[in-house]
């Protein structure tokens, strides 16, 4: 006849059980080659098309300082 599983055991088992299932996932995560944007095809947009960071960062100030110049003109004629 098998000796029994002690108490303590079956714990310490899923315990280990519950570590090892996550850090197996993150190994697997670290291992595996991540795709790259020139894999896909018909998905890029050529940077001709696109505006540059600079010319959005231009039109988003412009929008700003038009909404402070009708904030501060509302104000003005309450």
């Amino acid at each position: 006849r098998e000796a029994p599983i002690p108490k303590m055991l079956a714990p310490c088992l899923l315990r280990r059980v519950v570590l090892a299932v996550p850090l197996v996932f993150v190994v697997a995560l670290l291992l595996s080659e991540p795709i790259r944007s020139d894999q896909e095809a018909g998905t890029a947009i050529p940077a001709e098309s696109r505006p540059c960071v600079d010319c959005h960062a231009f039109e988003f100030m412009q929008r700003a300082l038009q909404d402070l110049k009708k904030t501060a003109y509302n104000l003005d004629t309450r």
